[in-house]
């Protein structure tokens, strides 16, 4: 008999918020093949480089979503940097599609798996930082960790 306890799979795109401000943020379903789902659930995602496009019937699309190939798959194992298929309402591709202007990009940045064991990615529409912005978030941090220092 199968054990039934979700998986704690939570993988994060750490770089992402030294890089890009968050303006929103969504969670998407993903369209995967069969070997997909269990690179997933053993930890084999690589998010950094990852980024959203989409086509020209307005789906959303994942790039550079790196999911190693299966271990002990075969000769049918999946394609690791294929592009993949977002799912979210069109209430919210309209929102999306209709924000994507000068400077915003849609960044994957945290891929994790529901009790119902469907894998999920949170995508969030981003702005660059630029170089004096990262400089005060690391100072805002480091002023932050001198305060716990002291208190404790």
């Amino acid at each position: 008999m199968k054990d039934k306890t979700p998986a704690n799979i939570n993988i994060k795109n750490r770089r992402a918020s030294h890089e890009y401000t968050f303006l929103a943020k969504y969670d998407a379903g993903m369209m995967l093949h069969g070997t997909e789902i269990k690179s997933i659930r053993a930890g084999e995602a690589n998010l950094q480089d990852g980024y959203c496009t989409f086509d020209h019937k307005g789906d959303l699309w994942v790039h550079s979503l790196r999911i190693a190939p299966y271990v002990l798959g075969t000769y049918n194992n999946h394609d690791a940097m294929r592009t993949r298929k977002l799912l979210l309402n069109k209430r919210e591709l309209k929102q999306l599609a209709g924000k994507m202007d000068a400077g915003l990009t849609i960044i994957p940045l945290r891929l994790f798996v529901t009790d119902r064991g469907f894998a999920k990615l949170e995508i969030a529409l981003a702005q660059g930082k630029k170089l004096f912005d990262k400089r005060e978030d690391l100072k805002a941090k480091d002023q932050k960790r001198e305060m716990e220092r002291f208190i404790r």
